[in-house]
């Protein structure tokens, strides 16, 4: 992905807190498997209402 605007890069939807985030170079090989924004969120319990 190297040369591309962030505009252009994919994106997903937090699982915990529902924001969006975009692909970052760190999560190139495992970009599939991504479904938290952040460590913290990963590390925190679901919210109650899902």
């Amino acid at each position: 992905m190297k040369g591309i605007k962030k505009a252009h890069l994919p994106s997903k939807l937090c699982v915990r807190r529902g924001r969006p985030f975009i692909w970052r170079k760190k999560w190139e090989e495992v970009w599939q498997e991504v479904r938290y924004c952040s460590d913290s969120c990963r590390k925190k319990k679901p919210p109650a209402h899902l």
